[in-house]
């Protein structure tokens, strides 16, 4: 028999309609291979969530939730205290994964190059004392690229647009790495490959380029030499067992081709809850290698943990599936 898997979308952050818009997808996908699926549209009332799951039994939760609150740990820790097995990267890597500091830094004690960033408050930043133009300003704890702002020189855009900035009193300021933007989708631990985002009237792979622009472009496999294909893919491996990532997570790193053999691949950051719609990055390299979108979701249900260790068949009270504690 099929388990019951409830559906989580929606959820408070910036990137609430991502995830009702991947959300169908998914949806469709999981009841195409034959499970009963429960859809819970996640708001900041968490009595009503755990409502909605005491009321659902689920056997797993497909955790189908972007940006604060849905990939940042936060209801990854929700569902580790009902005992719930839930897709990708429990709580601690998705705490890590979500904070670009602490994953740059991470990243670097494994080996892993990453371009120079400093934390800085808002107004060194507006006053362009942290480093010389170009550069890239970024929110700590953001994903989708929101509110990443590339500055270049010659240029009059200011580094934060006060009005509209809405992330904190600090920022990272990473040194501008030029080049081309590749990707690396890993699961179970293992990289799929390697996709290159060719994007067309946008600076890079920023939020409109990535869920509105019909014309970005995704090329996979990249078109890139061997050894730097490689060294994206071990790269994207180490920050994934770094972190203690688990499912399907996406590393996303910049090429600067001017630079010989591999000496220009450089980290920027991981996506512990990547896109997973047809299409999507995470999605069609795992299709390359012969994973189907079906097979993909229906694989992420299965290896559903909570506690850290996969899904035991072990009835609760409430008759959902719960994890045995190692």
């Amino acid at each position: 028999m099929k388990k019951s898997v409830a559906l989580l979308v929606g959820g408070w952050s910036s990137e609430r309609e991502v995830s009702l818009m991947k959300g169908v997808h998914v949806e469709a996908a999981l009841k195409e291979a034959g499970y009963s699926v429960k859809t819970i549209d996640v708001t900041r009332d968490l009595q009503k969530l755990v409502k909605a799951l005491d009321a659902a039994k689920p056997d797993v939760v497909f955790n189908n939730l972007y940006g604060r609150g849905g990939e940042d740990g936060t209801i990854q820790a929700v569902l580790e205290m009902l005992g719930l097995p839930y897709t990708h990267s429990g709580v601690a890597a998705s705490a890590i994964g979500m904070d670009k500091v602490m994953t740059k830094k991470l990243a670097e004690k494994m080996g892993v190059r990453t371009s120079v960033g400093i934390v800085a408050g808002k107004d060194e930043i507006l006053a362009e004392t942290v480093m010389p133009r170009p550069y890239v300003v970024k929110p700590i704890n953001e994903g989708s690229s929101v509110g990443v702002r590339i500055i270049l020189e010659g240029e009059n855009q200011k580094p934060i647009e006060e009005s509209t900035w809405t992330f904190g009193e600090s920022a990272l300021v990473e040194k501008y790495v030029p080049g081309r933007e590749v990707h690396v989708a890993v699961l179970d631990g293992k990289a799929q490959g390697v996709t290159e985002i060719i994007v067309h009237g946008h600076r890079f792979f920023d939020y409109e380029a990535k869920y509105s622009d019909t014309s970005t472009e995704l090329v996979t496999p990249a078109d890139i030499p061997e050894i730097v294909a490689k060294t994206a893919m071990d790269y994207a491996e180490r920050v994934y067992e770094v972190l203690g990532c688990r499912g399907i997570a996406r590393v996303d790193m910049r090429y600067d081709d001017s630079k010989p053999d591999a000496d220009g691949v450089c980290f920027l950051e991981i996506n512990t809850m990547p896109g997973l719609s047809p299409g999507s990055i995470a999605v069609i390299q795992p299709e390359h290698n012969g994973m189907s979108y079906v097979q993909l979701c229906s694989h992420l249900v299965e290896t559903a943990s909570c506690h850290g260790t996969v899904q035991e068949d072990l009835p609760s009270s409430n008759g959902a599936r719960v994890a045995q504690s190692a």
